[in-house]
């Protein structure tokens, strides 16, 4: 009880010192918590990209590829999904609701999507949040497109305005479909997945755009007009890949089972769940290093508190001699330093757990709109309670070497005067 009463009198001599010192090792705890908050909320982020679906029908290929294509727009498909099977998949007497997606055209770099009504209505994401509209509606017309948040903002476009859908995937947009101008009727919410980078149109306007259109080129001497599809019959051949709700999870093996063996073509069912985890498995290697950064941070807290210990060494030997002249022992000359390294600590670590959670509720709504990542921010738990142990435990470590240093020091070194 009197070391403890000593070391509180010596740390409010040195009040300046220790209060940057707790600051850092605050700032420092802050900065790992708020990495491994955020860490994990990408990580079920990513998760969540799609919730809510239960199985993902496409070519057969690799799951992760299915995953790649159909979920987070990147490469393509080995091949397409007839109309036939999509609607024999839609007659499953599993199935509750199907949503068709049709890739292979694009927008100034950014995937172009054709479906239907049903994926504003169906389509799910982190922990089955549905989808909502920044302004505008859902497409009704053939030529009426839907923007995510991010290709809204990045082209500076607002509803009313039309656009110019190419045909592939060529960010230059060498060839266009500009005989059909598509006008933007919404534009969806901030999601913080591949949705928000996605051009949404129906699957008449995939269709439309592609009439008079062969091996990459238009084949027809004269390209039809927006009157023209008025008349038409708009009848889709094939999709791309197929998301599907199931009338209970029961089912879902027994319609995957189905569906790879399906007769009327090579087709492939996938659980999205699953494939998102073999997913972010691959990509494992960055969220190691967001934590080995995380603990070099709170390594770096740690070691200016040694500093500052050390650098105040010198000027407290004449403090040291005095408490050994009055009958201290060693021994409680290194429990002065190693109790001071560990309330240092204790009380940085405490300060930075509740800067973190006070921090992040505040940025919690800003961070999901601006980036989409959604946080969980809960009381601090059993996670937070080993942080403050493990950095407690660290600073009564690091607190040894200079309690060792005023161990060695002599009464008479301490009592001479240094001119």
């Amino acid at each position: 009880m009197i070391i403890l009463r000593l070391v509180l009198k010596s740390l409010w001599n040195r009040r300046g010192v220790a209060a940057l010192t707790v600051f850092a090792i605050t700032i420092s705890v802050t900065l790992f918590l708020s990495v491994d908050k955020i860490r994990t909320g990408a990580r079920d982020s990513f998760a969540n990209t799609i919730s809510g679906t239960d199985v993902i029908v496409g070519a057969r290929t690799g799951p992760v590829q299915l995953l790649l294509y159909a979920v987070f727009r990147i490469g393509n498909a080995t091949n397409n999904i007839s109309w036939k099977s999509y609607l024999d998949i839609e007659k499953q007497r599993e199935t509750e609701w199907v949503v068709p997606i049709s890739l292979g055209d694009s927008h100034k770099g950014f995937r172009v999507l054709g479906t239907t009504q049903v994926y504003f209505e169906k389509f799910r994401y982190a922990r089955k949040r549905s989808l909502s509209f920044q302004v505008g509606r859902p497409f009704s017309h053939v030529l009426d497109v839907v923007l995510g948040a991010e290709v809204a903002k990045e082209l500076g476009y607002d509803v009313g305005d039309k656009i110019i859908i190419s045909h592939g995937l060529d960010k230059a947009g060498f060839t266009k479909h500009d005989n059909l101008p598509f006008s933007i009727v919404g534009v969806l919410a901030a999601t913080g997945t591949p949705v928000d980078q996605t051009v949404h149109i129906s699957l008449q306007g995939i269709e439309a755009i592609h009439i008079g259109w062969g091996s990459g080129s238009r084949t027809r001497n004269r390209a039809i007009g927006p009157q023209d599809i008025e008349t038409m019959k708009l009848q889709p051949k094939a999709v791309t890949a197929v998301l599907v709700g199931l009338k209970s999870k029961m089912q879902v093996f027994r319609f995957q089972r189905a569906i790879n063996e399906y007769s009327g073509e090579p087709l492939m069912a996938i659980l999205p769940g699953v494939a998102l985890q073999e997913l972010w498995t691959l990509m494992g290697t960055v969220e190691k290093a967001l934590v080995i950064i995380s603990m070099f941070v709170v390594i770096a807290g740690l070691l200016g508190m040694l500093t500052m210990i050390l650098s105040g060494l010198n000027e407290r030997r004449r403090e040291m001699a005095i408490l050994r002249s009055v009958g201290a022992m060693p021994v409680h000359i290194m429990a002065l330093f190693v109790i001071e390294a560990l309330l240092l600590s204790v009380v940085g670590a405490c300060l930075g757990v509740v800067l973190t959670f006070v921090g992040l509720g505040l940025a919690q709504s800003f961070i999901e709109a601006q980036y989409g990542l959604y946080l969980t921010v809960s009381p601090p738990g059993m996670r937070e309670g080993i942080v403050v142990l493990g950095v407690a435990a660290a600073g009564a470590i690091v607190g040894l070497w200079p309690a060792w240093r005023a161990y060695r020091l002599s009464v008479a070194d301490g009592l001479v005067v240094r001119l």
